[in-house]
Order: structure tokens, then C-alpha cells, then sequence
């Protein structure tokens, strides 16, 4: 596995700390992935060219974080049929319970996976658990991991 399996988008250079931790998970059980920003909002073009070209490109798994209004992974969804876990960031005044309501609230036939709010760790192990359905390298470095956990 060279070419990544898993896109990590973010709205913001300001969300890296946070999502930095999904990547941090998918290295340490050798997924190899890649991480980009891409605001809904201010490059909406980028966005849904990334959802529509990542199958192509090999992506498998999009781990969407953003904050405020949140609507990265939604806007990701619509276009692609990939699966795409939300991250809803803690930001603003709400502390993230906006970006939660923004991310879950989807439309029937456009589903979004979401995760706690700043859970990018879960989102990863999410995305591993996706993945090991194809590949069995990846269950088992899961199922090591949550014998180590237990």
C-alpha cells in the first residue's frame, strides 16, 4: 500500500492540531494517507473537486474536520459516495456543539459518519475499521491495538 487510502481535510490551518491526530493514528497502523485543507466556504471549487477525483485517486476513506458552520464533510458527501466521517471541531462560542448539530444533520441519501467533537482519533480508527473489511493487514493491526487498549 503506497498511495493513499485515506483523504484528512480540514477547513483550516487553524483545525491541523486537532486533525494532525488522525494522521498520527493512521501512521502508526501504516495507512498511508493524505492530509489537505479545503474550506466549504472559501474554495468550494477545490472541495468538490477533491470529493469527485478521490475514488479515482485511489482514496478509500475521507476523514472531513471543520468548526463553526461545519459543513465540510456534508459538502464532501454530496459529492462522492465514499465513505466520509465528519470531525466537528471545538471552536467559536458554542464550543463545537454548532459544528456537532452541522455535521449530523444530514439529508436522507447523503450520510456523514460523525465522531465526538475534536475526535479525530476515533475518526482514524473509524476509517481502520472501514478499511479492514478489505484489508486484512489493517484488522489485524486493529484487533492488536484494542487487545492492547481493553
Amino acid at each position: 500500500m503506497n498511495k493513499p487510502l485515506v483523504g484528512i481535510l480540514m477547513g483550516s490551518e487553524s483545525d491541523l492540531p486537532v486533525m494532525k491526530q488522525a494522521a498520527e493514528v493512521l501512521k502508526d497502523m501504516d495507512i498511508p494517507y493524505e492530509i489537505d485543507i479545503s474550506s466549504a466556504h472559501r474554495l468550494p471549487e477545490k472541495t468538490a473537486e477533491y470529493a469527485k477525483t478521490a475514488r479515482e485517486r485511489g482514496i478509500e476513506v475521507i476523514i472531513a474536520g471543520a468548526g463553526m458552520a461545519a459543513h465540510l464533510a456534508g459538502v464532501i458527501a454530496s459529492h462522492t459516495t465514499l465513505p466520509v466521517i465528519g470531525v466537528p471541531l471545538k471552536s467559536g462560542a458554542l464550543n463545537g456543539v454548532d459544528a456537532l448539530y452541522s455535521t449530523v444533520q444530514m439529508p436522507p441519501g447523503v450520510p456523514v459518519a460523525v465522531v465526538a467533537i475534536d475526535g479525530a482519533k476515533n475518526a482514524a480508527y473509524l476509517a481502520c475499521s472501514i478499511l479492514s473489511i478489505k484489508y486484512p493487514e489493517i484488522a489485524e493491526k486493529l484487533k492488536t491495538f484494542r487487545e492492547k487498549v481493553k
